[in-house]
């Protein structure tokens, strides 16, 4: 077992002083012992590929390597720019990888790391990054850490270290940032399920979002055949969402999302923002932290999600908050009735809009939660696998 102290010490002793990357639980001790550390030398970045970046301005900056760190799920959107910017074949900049290894083969975990842990390995070698997995042992492992540094920088070339699970010693999170409310987020999407029409579907985006959504199916005694659980694919469940109200423009879909999953691919709310979907409603839960992966912070609490879907195009609607006294104090029958009042007020609109005017464009639905950070200590996980799942939502899907 590491000593992240230690671990860290060694990479600045080697010339490694700034720290970009996307949370991993696998990394949580790293994350959080960089977060309370480096400061401004430190940047939770939107996606894996923009840390990329920040270590190549970083390098062109000052001349000495930065360290990028990521969850393998990640490496899908490092790929570009480590092939087409840091690679030595173009401009031939170094840096340091940390990677999670989850999904490592023999490694009990769930479905959607199974794929991405057999690859972790060969997709590095594909792309011709040296490639090293961190021994247990810490001075084994803080002597192969100061060996690739230096082979980064003495070959000008991202080389990248993998981490298996519990390689880390325990660090907790110390400079952690206010709540930004106090309802529970699990409280709200049971809230948003009761009151959601029967015939409507949900994409729920990955991470706890969808396991809540999951286990309050559950705890209601309802099955569930409307809900996609996004599992793995971050930031992509309005995609999918998307995808599904084009189809089917007569059919309700709604996108449970997730601050962080929102942030890692803000430009696909500018696509649902003009693709005129009415029947799409995006419901984003705001906590201002990547829950699933330490709590670490992102930028959620510093930015109007509302005015930027306005801005997008969206029809934003009064979140179910801002219709109480006490917004803070508000529970799962509060946001039921908050969110049954929007979709009939909706409704209402849709059928009498052409008193208005026949050249109303239709918009996509825009609503904001502002919920607690952290989840139950026992909450589950699905018991089927994913293509049951599937299977089920095609089925509902096609019982138009």
């Amino acid at each position: 077992m590491v000593e992240v102290e230690r671990f860290v010490d060694r990479l600045k002793a080697a010339g490694v002083e700034f720290f970009a990357g996307v949370p991993d639980s696998l990394l949580k001790s790293f994350c959080a012992y960089v977060t309370d550390t480096f400061g401004k030398n430190h940047v939770i970045a939107a996606n894996e590929g923009g840390a990329v970046g920040l270590a190549a301005g970083h390098f062109l900056a000052t001349g000495m390597p930065a360290l990028v760190y990521m969850q393998n799920s990640g490496q899908g959107n490092a790929v570009n720019p480590l092939a087409s910017l840091a690679d030595p074949d173009v401009y031939s900049i170094p840096m340091v990888l940390l990677v999670g290894w989850r999904g490592e083969p023999g490694v009990k975990d769930e479905p959607q790391h199974v794929k991405q842990g057999k690859v972790t390995i060969s997709l590095f070698e594909t792309l011709g990054i040296p490639t090293e997995i961190l021994p247990d042992d810490e001075a084994a492992a803080l002597e192969l850490t100061r060996k690739m540094v230096e082979r980064a920088k003495a070959e000008s070339r991202p080389v990248a270290l993998v981490v298996r699970k519990g390689l880390f010693a325990e660090y907790k999170l110390q400079n952690k940032k206010p709540n930004i409310a106090t309802l529970p987020r699990e409280q709200a999407i049971e809230g948003v399920l009761k009151a959601l029409p029967k015939d409507a579907v949900v994409v729920s985006t990955t991470g706890m979002i969808s396991r809540e959504v999951y286990e309050t199916r559950e705890r209601l005694g309802q099955d569930h055949s409307r809900d996609f659980l996004t599992v793995g694919s971050m930031g992509h469940a309005s995609m999918i969402a998307l995808g599904i109200a084009k189809a089917q423009p007569n059919r309700k879909v709604y996108c449970l999302d997730g601050d962080g999953a929102s942030i890692m691919h803000l430009g696909n709310m500018a696509i649902v923002g003009q693709s005129g979907c009415g029947n799409l409603t995006h419901i984003v839960f705001n906590n201002a932290a990547h829950d699933s992966v330490g709590g670490q912070p992102t930028v959620g609490g510093e930015i109007d999600f509302e005015k930027i879907a306005e801005e997008l195009g969206y029809n934003v609607l009064q979140s179910p908050q801002d219709q109480y006294v006490n917004p803070q104090g508000i529970g799962v029958d509060d946001v039921a009735s908050g969110m049954r009042w929007l979709i009939s007020m909706e409704e209402q609109f849709n059928q009498h809009k052409s008193e208005y005017s026949d050249e109303l464009p239709k918009k996509p639905n825009f609503i904001l939660f502002k919920v607690a950070k952290g989840a139950r200590k026992d909450l589950g996980r699905p018991k089927e696998p994913p293509q049951v799942n599937k299977a089920l939502y095609m089925k509902t899907l096609a019982d138009a």
